[in-house]
């Protein structure tokens, strides 16, 4: 368990390499008695961005997932969505999370505030151990993906996750087609 190959990346369970994890992370595996399940890899941190894992690490791109932090404002309210996607395409956020979150806009939350709120280093960020009041919103196809490649809360490393794990997180919502199709993907 917790042993993972992909591509280049073969990991080792979390629980072996605690330090390669934001420390709110590793809380929330803990917690979750996910340590042993969920894999880990070091990585080349000038390559955490997705284009650059994915091609220094000889990955399909149906593997990798990206997680972004949105925002938006009713009535004073700031409410915030995590929303995790196939790495091949972009949140609906001026859709679907903008009306899950019932705000007028939303948008990324700012790159500094993504760092304070999650502990976790920006391109990193992982649906693990973010604040319990996020909402937590899952792309469908995420679940039917057999492992999948989302950052660890720090840039020198990867965690290597069964897809269908996702969907047993708390406050998790699975959300058919969540990702959008960009026109340079079609």
């Amino acid at each position: 368990m917790g042993v993972h190959t992909l591509g280049a990346l073969t990991t080792a369970p979390v629980s072996e390499r605690p330090e390669l994890v934001a420390p709110r992370v590793l809380e929330a595996l803990l917690t979750l008695g996910l340590d042993s399940v969920i894999g880990v890899v070091e990585i080349d941190p000038a390559l955490s961005d997705t284009a650059a894992t994915q091609e220094a690490y000889d990955l399909s791109a149906e593997t990798l997932a990206n997680c972004v932090i949105v925002t938006g404002r009713r009535e004073g309210e700031e409410r915030t969505a995590a929303c995790l996607v196939p790495a091949t395409t972009r949140a609906d956020i001026n859709g679907y999370v903008k009306r899950r979150l019932d705000v007028r806009k939303a948008s990324f939350l700012a790159r500094e505030l993504a760092v304070e709120s999650t502990g976790m280093e920006f391109g990193g960020i992982t649906p693990f151990g973010l604040p319990l009041a996020w909402l937590i919103l899952i792309d469908d196809r995420i679940i039917l993906t057999p492992l999948v490649i989302v950052g660890s809360g720090i840039r020198r490393s990867k965690l290597i996750v069964p897809g269908e794990l996702f969907a047993s997180l708390p406050g998790v919502d699975v959300v058919a087609g969540l990702g959008r199709e960009t026109p340079s993907d079609i």
